[in-house]
């Protein structure tokens, strides 16, 4: 399963390392990933949803 948001589609991003000497290496800023029971389409299933999905209310938690 990809590193990503069910929800909203927020994927890991790409960039650049930079030290204090300015050298330049490569490194990845992935999303805060939570797995979560949610409803969806009547159901209940196990889905991974970034936080910020979950503090806005876009998903709908199953008790």
């Amino acid at each position: 399963m990809a590193r990503a948001c069910e929800v909203c589609g927020k994927t890991p991003s790409r960039g650049n390392k930079v030290s204090h000497s300015n050298r330049k290496t490569h490194r990845v800023w992935r999303p805060n990933l939570q797995s979560a029971h949610a409803l969806l389409e009547g159901t209940v299933r196990r889905i991974k949803v970034c936080t910020r999905c979950l503090r806005s209310g876009r998903v709908v938690k199953a008790v």
